[in-house]
């Protein structure tokens, strides 16, 4: 079963995916959101791939490079051994300033023997839609399109380029090295030069995992969560996408296939929640700079998603020519949610600028700026909590009056007052306050449905949504609260199949999901955990860590039935839902003594 055997490799500015035997199946340079090189994830016939074949006798194994995204390769039929060590650079070289070019680094180990593979390496830019030629020099190999926009890409190594080009057998007798770059290089490539770039990264990445907050369970899983979220995040801009990847299925044959490459903001908000647990402030600051550029602080609308460059319209279009992963048509590229009315992103978006007071000190020109965007956020909230929307999931039928929707509305405005309570603006106090009650006592009324005795998924609904259970987390209502009980309860009832959850069972626009959206059964687990039930929650939890692939990592959701991860990968949500729900548990299960060795480490 193919479980998303891959692991992803990058450097903040763009990222590859990587096959448990080593083959790469998709890239994109020399940004995340660029057209693909690399897409044989998206077109095993056509999409392009750097494959490293070796014969039946080799066993091949795959792991990270220990609190790194460097990937490592083993293929070892007993006494030929090498190692193909997969990673991009990235590393200081200033003091603001990072080498992180578009370049994926092969470093091919001698372990033992004398080990013989061939290449098959096959760019297609533009994701597959152009002829391309390749141009073979004693310095490297050119690859070019021939037709329609333009492009280029670069391979260097120190085997011979004619036998690489050409398919023939390479034997591994010393370390050596092949360099993708987008760039043409201007120094001569050496394997010296390649050892040292993969120690300087390795350095790094060492570095930054060390800066993260341990755990005393779950760590391994953590970590590696962490550097996940790191390699979604955009240096550029402060940008962090929702996954690598576009138009991976959320259920293999099905139509719902989208592009995640871009930033959306409840996701991103979340994400620097978590980081900032985690101890990574860096991120978060440079996430403000990027919200404080893009969001209208007055009159315009604010969407739910930008481009990573901070880009508005994200115009989707459809790639024809291209069969889909495991012919799940179609591609997408671009995205036309960001058009969506999803009036949740007020909540989303105040909670974080409130969170970030609470954390630094702002210039007097920046907290000037985030105060005029929260006072225009109250505004929009006041002209629209009371209309329907698409919803936190993005539907794209008519929109209704959605309970998560209305929540994140109150939260916008309780954000709102503390923010003005800080910065000791005691004049909007009183009739935000009532607009708060307002908002608060409707949701209260209209939400909760006595037949079902919870909140539903929309005012006058019968339907449970897992969205719902993230009312206690924004402090809405208290985990104690019989409501909130009740709601959790309900929710498990409808929407648990197989230690699974559902996002909602009602059919939507593309009728009734098949798949388990990986977010909701964190949700879930966390929601079990606070109400008390913490052996089902810690038992969930261990359930979903072994439905991760080979390397830990997670897509958007899991089939019912196989547990076969799906949707885009990695997935940023599923991750930072991971590193939430571990640190529950770890703080639910502190004892005496760990409490007072964590206030000695402080």
């Amino acid at each position: 079963m193919d479980n998303y055997n891959y692991g992803i490799i990058g450097n903040c500015k763009s990222a590859a995916l990587i096959s448990d035997t080593g083959e790469i199946v998709w890239s994109c340079m020399p940004n995340f959101d660029s057209p693909s090189i690399f897409a044989k994830i998206l077109d095993e016939k056509i999409g392009g791939s750097f494959n490293i074949i070796v014969n039946r006798t080799y066993k091949i194994k795959q792991r990270y490079l220990k609190n790194t995204p460097i990937l490592i390769t083993e293929f070892s039929n007993g006494t030929d051994c090498f190692e193909l060590i997969d990673f991009m650079p990235r590393y200081k070289y200033g003091k603001q300033d990072y080498y992180a070019p578009p370049n994926i680094i092969r470093y091919i180990k001698l372990i033992s023997g004398s080990p013989t593979f061939k290449v098959d390496y096959n760019p297609r830019m533009e994701y597959a839609k152009q002829e391309m030629e390749s141009d073979v020099y004693l310095e490297y190999i050119k690859s070019y399109t021939t037709r329609g926009r333009y492009n280029s890409l670069y391979l260097y190594s120190n085997f011979d380029n004619h036998n690489i080009a050409s398919g023939k057998m390479l034997r591994v007798t010393e370390d050596s090295f092949f360099l993708i770059s987008y760039d043409q290089k201007i120094l001569c490539q050496t394997f010296e030069r390649i050892y040292l770039i993969f120690q300087r990264t390795k350095v790094y990445w060492l570095n930054w995992t060390d800066k993260t907050m341990k755990y005393k369970k779950y760590n391994e899983e953590i970590q590696r969560s962490a550097l996940t979220l790191k390699l979604l995040s955009y240096d550029k801009t402060g940008a962090v996408l929702a996954a690598a990847t576009t138009s991976l299925p959320e259920s293999v044959g099905e139509v719902r296939n989208w592009d995640y490459r871009f930033c959306w903001i409840r996701d991103t908000s979340m994400i620097i929640r978590v980081l900032v647990e985690l101890g990574h402030l860096n991120v978060t600051r440079r996430y403000m700079n990027f919200i404080i550029d893009i969001i209208p602080r007055k009159a315009e609308k604010i969407q739910i998603m930008y481009g990573i460059d901070k880009k508005k319209k994200l115009k989707e279009e459809i790639l024809n020519h291209l069969s889909g992963y495991k012919n799940s048509s179609p591609v997408r590229i671009g995205n036309a949610a960001y058009k969506q009315k999803q009036n949740d992103i007020y909540g989303i978006l105040m909670d974080v600028i409130y969170y970030q007071y609470t954390l630094f000190d702002f210039p007097i020109d920046k907290s000037e700026n985030l105060w005029t965007i929260t006072k225009g956020i109250v505004v929009k909230v006041e002209r629209n909590w009371e209309k329907p929307d698409r919803g936190i999931w993005e539907l794209r039928n008519n929109p209704k009056h959605f309970t998560i929707s209305k929540i994140l509305c109150w939260v916008a405005v309780d954000r709102a007052l503390k923010v003005a309570k800080i910065l000791n603006r005691h004049e909007f106090i009183n009739s935000w306050e009532k607009l708060a009650r307002k908002i608060k006592n409707n949701i209260m009324r209209r939400g909760w449905n006595a037949k079902i005795g919870a909140f539903t998924q929309y005012y006058g609904s019968e339907n449970m949504d897992a969205a719902n259970l993230l009312m206690e987390t924004y402090g809405f209502i208290s985990k104690d609260d019989p409501k909130f009980i009740n709601t959790v309860k309900a929710t498990y009832k409808e929407l648990q199949h197989k230690n699974l959850m559902y996002r909602y069972i009602n059919e939507d626009d593309f009728g009734r999901p098949t798949s388990s959206f990986t977010i909701c059964t964190f949700w879930m687990i966390t929601s079990l955990y606070k109400i008390g039930e913490k052996k089902k929650a810690k038992a969930m939890f261990e359930k979903l860590l072994s439905y991760s692939n080979h390397l830990g990592l997670f897509g958007e959701d899991i089939d019912f039935e196989t547990k076969r991860q799906l949707g885009n990968f990695p997935q940023a949500y599923s991750h930072l839902a991971l590193i939430q729900t571990a640190i529950i548990i770890n703080k639910g299960e502190l004892t005496h003594c760990d409490l007072v060795k964590t206030r000695i480490s402080k």
